[in-house]
């Protein structure tokens, strides 16, 4: 286990840096961090030495000797990265590089409650160490992400509108019998802000994530950092008004976006078109297998089914409309978009654009990329790694 407690200011902001920069030569991270050639090789030589970085492979040489790569050793330890979602569940094993040593995938449903989940969490998390090797011992940092609002200081779910039996609960104290490791909580989407932060090394600094599933969640980097706002609410869009005379929501009012542009949306549209006759291929799916989702009105949207095309690029359209206000209010330079949503295919993320562009002002949009994740499904777990390890060393691994 590293020695978290002894690390200087400087020694911290090194291990930082190789951690967002993926290393670099000792030169190299000097410059990065403005200390002087000397100043840097001693630190690099006195965390080297206490085997909290690692001089692994040569850089490409540009003449004479060629320069080691650093980065944070393997001997630190292991991270734990659970991505909660609504019905699903991502937990993984990681290196503090954030390779992935075990990964473990399965359905749940939050609103089971947390006693139920967790108990799953809690399981899978002792099956994965023991497949890679490792024991509780060895974890310095677990990284956990929820559907739901999240007071990150304490830790905790504040009024979830997914997952109300979660209100209030220590997701903490919960995993602080079996693990010594500071443990953090955070909204899932912020988790996959982070990750593409971490993609990205921190070369963009204004960005936005959607995630866009059972529910939608907006994760904002503001200045090369996530932005949680007062309260840990941030970028809760999903409950934004598209329609004042729209169907109810779940949080108690009308017309949100993630009530007419989320997962179960385009299912309820989908199978009213298969009620009404709109649509064959989606009546025969309905006949078929007793249901559909929204990857089937992908699938039907795909093969040229007109009332599936409707669906899709209504439910587009909406977002966009819903995005076009946060891209005048915020001039991201770009928005990712994540979640399950993603594989309904390219005719959704050409609504969202075409909605975005049409109802933005011109100065906003002129240098603003929208795309689907680079990360793809990873990017909330990986986002989980990214926390577990950035929150350990801002703490120097003390629990909070």
């Amino acid at each position: 286990m590293a020695r978290w407690d002894s690390l200087s200011d400087d020694e911290t902001q090194l291990l930082e840096t190789t951690f967002w920069t993926a290393g670099g030569s000792r030169h190299r991270m000097a410059g990065r961090l403005g200390f002087s050639k000397s100043k840097a090789n001693a630190l690099i030589a006195g965390l080297v030495d206490q085997g909290l970085l690692a001089e692994t492979g040569a850089e490409r040489s540009s003449g004479g000797r060629r320069a080691e790569n650093l980065q944070l050793s393997a001997d630190l330890g292991v991270l734990l990265g659970v991505d909660i979602g609504a019905t699903s569940l991502d937990i993984a094993v990681l290196r503090p590089d954030l390779t992935v040593l075990a990964h473990h995938a399965e359905p749940v449903d939050v609103r089971e409650g947390p006693g139920v989940v967790l108990a799953v969490v809690r399981k899978r998390m002792r099956e994965l160490l023991a497949q890679s090797g490792f024991g509780a011992r060895q974890v310095i940092g677990i990284g956990i992400g929820v559907p739901g609002p999240v007071n990150f200081d304490i830790g905790q779910l504040v009024n979830p509108p997914l997952m109300p039996a979660w209100d209030g609960f220590s997701i903490r104290d919960y995993l602080r019998d079996d693990y010594a490791a500071p443990v953090f909580v955070d909204n899932d989407v912020n988790l996959m802000a982070l990750g593409e932060l971490w993609r990205l090394k921190r070369s963009l600094a204004n960005f936005l994530v959607i995630k866009i599933g059972t529910g939608i969640g907006c994760g904002i980097v503001c200045h090369g950092e996530v932005y949680r706002g007062a309260t840990g609410s941030a970028g809760d869009v999903g409950h934004i008004c598209v329609d004042q005379d729209g169907p109810l929501c779940h949080c108690g009012n009308v017309g949100c976006v993630e009530a007419m542009a989320a997962g179960p949306a385009i299912t309820r549209m989908a199978i009213q078109a298969a009620n009404d006759g709109q649509s064959a291929t989606l009546a025969a799916q309905l006949r078929d297998d007793g249901g559909i989702d929204a990857l089937a009105v992908g699938r039907a949207s795909r093969a040229g089914d007109a009332a599936a095309n409707a669906i899709v690029q209504r439910a587009g359209s909406l977002i966009g409309q819903m995005l076009a206000s946060i891209v005048n209010f915020f001039n991201p330079s770009h928005i990712f978009i994540g979640g399950g949503i993603t594989r309904i295919g390219p005719l959704f993320l050409a609504a969202v654009r075409q909605s975005v562009y049409h109802r933005s002002l011109a100065l906003s949009t002129r240098q603003l990329e929208i795309q689907y994740t680079p990360l793809g499904e990873r990017c909330g777990l990986i986002g989980a790694g990214v926390l577990a390890m950035h929150e350990t060393l801002k703490v120097r691994g003390v629990a909070p």
